[in-house]
């Protein structure tokens, strides 16, 4: 890949080589290492040019160990749809994101935070054939999101209320206590005018706005909203809007009666097709509807459909092209606007996510990954579906032995059919049982899928080439198999989703591959709660575990998580007040008096998903039972580790715990 970066605002290293000092012989004897996990760069997203020849990307680029403390930076560049190499336009130490083409293909546009130019994130423009970065917008707050419309003359965005003279004068004044559930800042729906580089608000209702789509015609927009900005709310009470561009008042273009999800409109501009939620208690937007654009009731094109979409595009006014997680891979379907049938275009493969239809060549470009890479640039055809990869953003990677990975399934509660992710030791040998390490997605509706599963919070490699047979299970309430099996754990958290688990450790245990005496458990989130509860409600099965930013109590949580209705709606159908006694007693810190198993705590302490108070409660009762534990906390982090340093530590940690506590073979 070549650069024709010129920016002066900022510099281009050169390219250097990765595991510096690491022969190739020893990385392929070793396997992947924590520090190599945190070098590995990914796609992140993709865009055509109107012409159909050229794809933008995002490349998601790790800092260095002698950078400042942050989070990781993004890249832009370019290469041809049809493959060959790639040139760079924007270069860190500045981040470049939701790269986009104008509709002429003379600029790409991406939003950026340049202080040297603006002290807010705006709109930045470069011209096809690079050059330097020029501002677009210079609104007095940051923009979060973009839309060029069709006609190339306006750029609808969003962006959050900017404070006013009298707020940052009663701040400098120390005067800036915070009221809960007053003086929101709504997500505001901007328009700007590419002519006369003028802005103005769309229309003047406190609506938050979440997405935004145009209309062919370039005279109206499509949007989802909520009444405030609460992170609860946008998971929630997401409603479809219709509004005219020149402005007005917003209207409801139908019901929905849950969550909501991607959308396009038709080429006619008729038509709106949604990924959208059953009921309320669906925990996914997994379902596809279309409705009028003018409004009336959306039918749902899915009815019982055992995946779960996760994107949707129109290829022309009767057809739509969607993309959704089947068990453990995705696939990619032309479907019928009105019948709801069609045909598979790909059904193996890359784990396709993020793709962009350029409807009129019948070419799509879209992010993938495989248990081999992480996420790469990859391009296919209506016509036939192969898909080819465009980008090597790795290429370490082609001489790193890894550990084997394959789709497993066996019976769980109630003899469903529950599947998982199994990857053996990196040195397997036949014959030889292996101490077990689950690695337990969140959600609970997450999925793990049968692409690139390692990374700084799920190392999973690396726990492979420490001699751990690792599983990733997709219990009872995963995404990935429909609504029904999406629903299946409500009410019964911990129960038959974990008898799942329990289930899937058997069957290991019974094909001669696992040692049952040297099992343990990790996960983040809804995974760290599944962790806790094996490490007191179901201690006598696990010799070691490691919660991260896990739920221990869950009547606490529901006080202190930013999304006490989702939770409750979409997975307990009930508040802790209205079945007190269930929500404690699945609780792991009900369960102390069974609690044997040494736990590794740990913890962002900028959380507002999961609250620390969580990990602090479990850490402390452990303590005072004298189970073995430990805690930690890592500052500025968020629902999950995003620095370099913070991720190293905690995999190294990870790997110390279960070293200690699993590699001697043994029994309870």
């Amino acid at each position: 890949m070549k650069s024709i970066y010129r920016h002066s605002s900022c510099w281009l290293s050169g390219v250097a080589l990765l595991f510096l000092g690491l022969s190739t012989a020893v990385a392929q004897e070793t396997g992947l290492t924590p520090e190599m996990v945190v070098s590995l760069k990914q796609v992140r997203q993709v865009a055509i040019d109107p012409s159909g020849e050229k794809v933008a990307y995002v490349l998601s680029v790790p800092r260095e160990a002698d950078e400042h403390y942050g989070r990781r930076y993004s890249e832009i560049w370019v290469t041809s749809l049809s493959g060959g190499e790639a040139i760079q336009y924007t270069s860190k130490p500045t981040s470049s994101s939701r790269v986009s083409w104008s509709p002429d293909g003379t600029f790409l546009t991406f939003l950026s935070k340049r202080k040297a130019v603006d002290e807010h994130t705006q709109i930045y423009k470069l011209r096809r054939d690079g050059g330097e970065a020029a501002l677009v917008t210079h609104h007095p707050a940051s923009i979060s999101s973009y839309r060029w419309s069709p006609d190339g003359k306006h750029i609808a965005f969003v962006a959050v209320d900017a404070k006013t003279e009298a707020e940052k004068k009663a701040a400098d004044a120390g005067e800036d206590w915070e009221v809960a559930d007053q003086n929101y800042k709504q997500h505001r729906l901007w328009i700007f005018d590419v002519t006369s580089g003028e802005s103005r608000q769309l229309f003047e209702r406190d609506l938050s706005v979440w997405s935004h789509v145009w209309t062919p015609d370039s005279k109206a927009l499509i949007f989802q909203a909520t009444e405030t900005p609460l992170v609860d709310d946008s998971y929630m009470f997401k409603q479809i809007y219709r509004v005219s561009a020149a402005g007005g008042t917003p209207e409801v273009v139908c019901e929905t009666p849950g969550k909501l999800g991607d959308m396009s409109i038709s080429p006619d501009g008729v038509r709106l097709a949604f990924l959208g939620a059953v009921s309320q208690n669906d925990p996914l937007a997994q379902s596809l509807f279309v409705v009028q654009v003018a409004g009336g009731t959306p039918r749902n094109l899915s009815n019982e459909a055992t995946f779960s979409a996760t994107s949707v595009s129109w290829t022309k006014d009767k057809a739509l092209l969607l993309l959704g997680v089947e068990g453990t891979h995705t696939t990619l379907r032309q479907i019928d606007a009105a019948t709801g049938k069609g045909r598979t275009l790909v059904g193996t493969g890359p784990i396709l996510r993020a793709l962009e239809l350029h409807a009129a060549s019948g070419r799509f470009a879209a992010v993938g990954s495989t248990p081999q890479q992480p996420g790469e640039a990859f391009a296919g055809s209506l016509k036939n579906g192969k898909l080819t990869r465009l980008t090597d953003s790795n290429p370490q990677l082609s001489q790193q032995k890894l550990a084997k990975q394959e789709v497993i399934e066996w019976k769980g509660a109630d003899d469903w059919r529950i599947e998982g992710i199994l990857t053996y030791p990196l040195n397997y040998q036949a014959g030889q049982r292996y101490p077990l390490v689950l690695q337990v997605h969140g959600g609970p509706e997450g999925v793990s899928l049968n692409g690139w599963t390692t990374g700084g919070n799920y190392p999973v490699q690396v726990l492979a080439a420490h001699g751990y047979m690792v599983l990733q299970p997709n219990y009872r309430g995963s995404g990935g198999r429909g609504v029904a099996f999406s629903k299946a754990d409500h009410d019964d958290l911990g129960g038959k989703e974990f008898e799942d688990i329990l289930t899937g450790i058997d069957a290991l245990i019974e094909r001669g591959l696992v040692d049952g005496s040297r099992v343990g458990t990790g996960g983040w989130s809804y995974g760290g709660y599944m962790s806790a509860w094996a490490a007191t409600a179901h201690s006598e099965r696990f010799k070691a575990s490691v919660v991260a930013a896990g739920l221990t109590n869950w009547i606490s949580f529901a006080g202190t998580t930013d999304i006490p209705q989702e939770m409750a709606l979409v997975h307990w159908n009930s508040f802790w007040y209205d079945q007190r006694d269930l929500h404690w007693q699945r609780s792991p810190v009900f369960h102390l008096e069974n609690a044997s198993t040494p736990t590794l705590i740990v913890h962002g302490k900028s959380d507002t998903r999961v609250h620390p108070e969580q990990s602090i409660q479990l850490y402390t009762d452990l303590k005072l039972k004298k189970v073995p534990t430990q805690l930690v906390l890592y500052p500025r982090q968020p629902h999950g580790l995003v620095e370099r340093a913070h991720q190293i530590d905690f995999m190294k940690r990870v790997l110390a715990w279960f070293d200690k506590y699993l590699q001697s073979p043994g029994t309870f």
